[in-house]
Parts: C-alpha cells; structure tokens; sequence
C-alpha cells in the first residue's frame, strides 16, 4: 500500500460522519435554524450510534471555542473541529457556487459573489446586477424581453411603447415601457420595487400595478401584495451600501452573507435582535463586521477565511 495514501485516510476531514457532524453543528448552532432542520437532525442522529458521537464531539468543541478540540475517541479518530467545520462549510459553498456556475453558463450577463456589474443593453437601457445574479437576453422585434435566472437586479429602461422591457424569473413576469425598478428573487420579501414610473407585475394569474415608491412581496397564497418602499434606500447597493434603519442583526448578517464566499455564523439568537442603524460597506464585508461589533457589543471571531463566528462581547 502507498505509505501516503494511508497517511492521507488519518487527515483531518476525511471521515464523512464528521463531514456529516459539523454540518449539522453549523446548521444548528445558526440562528435561523427551522424546526425542520432540527427534525431532519434527529431522523440523521438516531440512524447511526456513531451519528450521535460525531455530533457530541464537534458540538463539544464549539462550546469551548477559543480551547483545544475535544479529546478523540478511542472507537473513531475525530479530525480538528476548526478544520472539519471548515471543510464542510466549504463543500456546501462549492455546492452553492456549482449551482451559480450553471446559471453563469446561460447568462449574456452575471456576477460572482460579492460583485457588482453595470451593463448598458443594445436599446440604450442600463442594467445594474447585484451580487451573484446572472440574466440571459431574450430581445426580439417585438419585445425587449431579460430572464433573471438568479440574484438581483436594477432595471433603467429607455421608453419604447412599441416594444415592451419585460422581465422574466421564477414564475413572476415584470413589464414596463419606461421606468426604473428592481427584481429580486432570491427568497427576500420585497420581490419588484418601483424608482420610477409604473410596472406591471404577474404571477400566475394575479396582476398588479406598481407606482413609484411601492414594493410588491409574495404572499403566502401566491398573490401580490403592495406596500410602501424607500426603494432608493433598499437599491443603494449599486453604491456598494447596505443602509439599516433600525435593522436587526439576523437581516443584517443574512444580506452580509451574500456578499462574501463562505458562512457568517450567530450563535447566539438573543444577539440577532438587536437593532443597528447605520450605513455598511458591501464590497468590504470585514470592514462591515468591525462597524457591527463596535455598534452592537459583538465579538467576530474569524475562525477561517469562509467562517466568521458572531457572540457576544465579554
């Protein structure tokens, strides 16, 4: 047998049981756990004995954060706690990045992570992308037609009666003549949210019209409600700003996680309702974090570069 080869089965990360381990200790110990997730864990955790001692270990390890990694057992040698959650965040990364990649792969137009792109089209209509978001041109004769296949964007669109700017994704359809407005479809609340002039929205059968100032959010029964939207404030992203008016910190983090590869963990959920006001800076995430701490009483513990622990400051 190749000596290292062997050597290579002992390293840290390689076991997929604690693979397994540290993602549910990283899902769980997130503030925006769901009881879903701590149902799929227990289903995971009572399949397997040695489930449950993957977990005690690496859970162990992050309540004494700061110390060495627990003892390993004599029955499994346990890899470094810092390193496995590493490794499997980075794997649920690459999983998020493959899925990006294949959007990218049929966008005209696209940004990674953290990345910002403004691209003026063909009738003069400019398009802000935000982070991760990727669209494909669908123009023709009769229609100026853009499909949003993921993220964000910011719509400028010069006036052509003749030909409608309509946008595409996610069963929602957007059309306008000329106006400025956003679309988002990413899971956030506010979906289509209007600068200038009127759009008309759809999903399904449901149609609304949306005036300057408004945001529409998708109700639970598929239908569109509307309400009002500072909507430069919510787009002021294409300034590379995130501005929180009384914002608590789970949404705070949860918009800062978009912009950097990787996980910005809460491990305290008390800590995610405090509120912050104030302006950050999204093409500098770290800097972001720093202007939170100060404000908020938090310590950041940067355990790797792609995994960032928040708790409370001592």
């Amino acid at each position: 047998m190749d000596q290292h080869a062997a050597g290579d089965a002992d390293e840290p990360g390689q076991d997929p049981i604690f693979a397994e381990a540290a993602l549910w200790v990283a899902r769980l110990s997130s503030a925006d756990a769901t009881e879903a997730d701590r149902a799929a864990f227990e289903v995971w955790q009572s399949a397997d004995p040695a489930h449950a001692d993957a977990y005690a270990e690496l859970s162990g390890w992050r309540r004494t954060m700061g110390l060495a990694p627990p003892p390993r057992s004599k029955a499994r040698r346990a890899p470094k706690g810092v390193a496995l959650l590493a490794a499997a965040l980075g794997l649920a990364g690459l999983i998020t990045h493959e899925l990006g990649l294949f959007d990218r792969l049929r966008a005209d137009a696209w940004t990674g992570v953290g990345g910002f792109e403004t691209t003026i089209l063909a009738d003069g209509s400019r398009l802000d992308l935000n982070t991760d978001t990727a669209v494909a041109l669908r123009f023709t004769p009769n229609e100026r037609g853009i499909e949003l296949l993921r993220g964000e964007a910011v719509f400028d669109v010069v006036s052509d009666r003749d030909r409608p700017f309509v946008v595409r994704g996610a069963g929602l359809i957007v059309r306008a003549v000329g106006t400025r407005f956003f679309v988002r479809l990413d899971g956030a609340a506010e979906i289509v949210g209007v600068a200038e002039g009127r759009v008309e929205a759809a999903i399904g059968t449901d149609h609304t019209m949306i005036a300057a100032g408004e945001a529409a959010r998708k109700g639970t029964d598929n239908r569109i409600a509307l309400q009002r939207s500072d909507v430069e404030q919510v787009t002021a992203w294409r300034n590379g700003r995130l501005i929180a008016v009384g914002k608590p910190l789970t949404a705070i983090l949860a918009e800062l996680n978009r912009y950097r590869r990787g996980r910005i963990l809460l491990l305290d959920a008390a800590l995610g309702t405090r509120r912050f006001t104030g302006t950050l800076n999204l093409r500098d995430t770290d800097d972001a974090l720093a202007v939170l701490s100060a404000s908020l009483r938090l310590k950041v513990t940067r355990v790797t570069p792609f995994l960032v622990i928040i708790t409370a400051a001592s």
